[in-house]
């Protein structure tokens, strides 16, 4: 029995390859490798990387669907099915809507795959796979196989995983529509050995939120410690009010954080269901505390919430130069299924894409909603404008220079100076990208 698993793009335009930012291992991928019985024979096609071979002898095309993947991902489905293939779907996307899912598959795998992809496989063998297999969430635990990505173009850094979940309940976000806002973490010695396993230096902890158990956190930071290792993660500001919770990150290797700010916009915020972040304290100590502790943060802002203006943009952008961020990503509003802001907006019928994920006619950049205080094409334009701002030259030239005072490796500043480029550069080219469209072939 072979099986084919594959990685949809969001999307592409003509005659262009495939577009997928931080082209980083599917760690999922690799994870589901692992725990596949041995004498099954695997592949993976990464659409981001590389052309899909629709023509490839196997058994099962395991398909992972997330929203903005989502017409791609039926389209590479129904292909495999038009030959025969039977076809499995999972991922978040099709968690939170197996129904439209299953349009477009023989087998939908809602929730975490470990725990039901032995089933999965050896019914796929029997020839009689059910219509759904479900799991609870929680973390049951596998090591990633990482022999899959054998000759894939990767970024230098390993993805692990240290837990699942958040522990918020932010309005628009979908994986606190599946975990609840619940947060289940990994043992600690699993993922010192996975760390250990790879023999890697640079990892980048996938979790949502990192400071979700800051306890763990901290047993986290002193395992890892002695490793000698780089990395980066995902966490709320809570983390910047324990200086000594920051001092053991640094210790353990930590040189950037993504924080999710959103918006400097009490109403907002208070809409979103972030307004614990106003009881915060100062956000400029908070910030100040973090790059004080030699950590590097990426920014990122949400605009379009009812309390939003034209002015909401300037502030934020304002906040994000002054303190010199190494990275900040200025993104709208987007409604993704099932969540709380999702039900909201289809309610109060301001739903422009009742199903943007599957429209034609929609494009990235594009907004699925109408605003309260500007239109959808003005939200859209200023999202765009603010980070041209932030990624011109000059603006790159002098977070460049904060960032040597913060760290000064020089692999850090080649990091910094070569992503903020490039992401310069995808500013105009995402931009009316079409979803899951394009012929499949590469420019010669």
């Amino acid at each position: 029995m072979k099986v084919t698993f594959v990685l949809p793009a969001i999307g592409k335009k003509a005659h262009r390859p495939y577009i997928g930012t931080w082209k980083m291992e599917p760690l999922m991928m690799a994870v589901l490798k692992s725990i596949t019985p041995p004498d099954i024979e695997t592949e993976l096609f990464d659409d981001r990387l590389e052309l899909i071979d629709f023509g490839t002898k196997t058994d099962l095309a395991a398909i992972t669907v997330e929203t903005y993947t989502a017409r791609r991902a039926y389209s590479i489905a129904d292909r495999f099915r038009e030959r025969g293939v039977p076809v499995v779907l999972g991922g978040y996307h099709a968690t939170l809507l197996p129904q439209e899912a299953a349009g477009h598959a023989d087998s939908i795998v809602a929730g975490n795959a470990e725990g039901v992809w032995e089933q999965v496989l050896a019914d796929a063998r029997r020839g009689c796979l059910k219509k759904l297999y479900k799991k609870a969430p929680g973390y049951p635990d596998a090591f990633p196989d990482r022999s899959l990505f054998a000759g894939k173009r990767y970024l230098p850094i390993y993805l692990v995983e240290t837990g699942r979940g958040c522990g918020f309940r932010c309005d628009f976000c979908a994986i606190t529509s599946y975990y609840q806002a619940c947060y289940y973490a990994r043992p600690i010695r699993t993922v010192v050995e996975e760390i250990e396993r790879t023999g890697g230096r640079y990892f980048f902890f996938v979790d949502d939120n990192l400071a979700a158990c800051p306890e763990n956190l901290r047993r986290l930071a002193r395992e890892i410690a002695p490793l000698g290792i780089s990395w980066a993660g995902q966490s709320s500001l809570t983390v910047a009010r324990d200086r000594k919770l920051l001092e053991l990150l640094r210790n353990s290797g930590c040189i950037q954080l993504l924080v999710g700010f959103e918006s400097m916009e009490e109403d907002s915020l208070t809409q979103m269901g972030k307004s614990w972040m106003l009881r915060l304290g100062k956000w400029d100590e908070l910030v100040r505390a973090i790059h004080d502790a030699g950590i590097s943060i990426y920014a990122t802002f949400l605009f379009g919430f009812d309390g939003d203006t034209p002015e909401s943009f300037q502030r934020a952008l304002e906040f994000a130069e002054r303190h010199r961020f190494f990275f900040a990503a200025f993104n709208h509003l987007l409604a993704f299924p099932s969540t709380p802001l999702y039900e909201r907006l289809l309610k109060e019928g301001r739903l422009l894409h009742p199903r943007w994920w599957l429209d034609e006619d929609y494009r990235y950049g594009d907004i699925s909603f109408r605003p309260r205080r500007m239109d959808a094409a003005e939200l859209s334009e200023r999202c765009a404008l603010t980070r041209r701002e932030f990624y011109r030259f000059t603006s790159i030239a002098r977070r460049g220079w904060a960032q040597l005072e913060r760290n000064p490796a020089p692999a850090i500043l080649f990091t910094y100076l070569m992503q903020n480029m490039k992401l310069r550069k995808e500013v105009e080219g995402k931009l009316g990208l079409p979803l899951g469209d394009g012929l499949d072939e590469l420019p010669k």
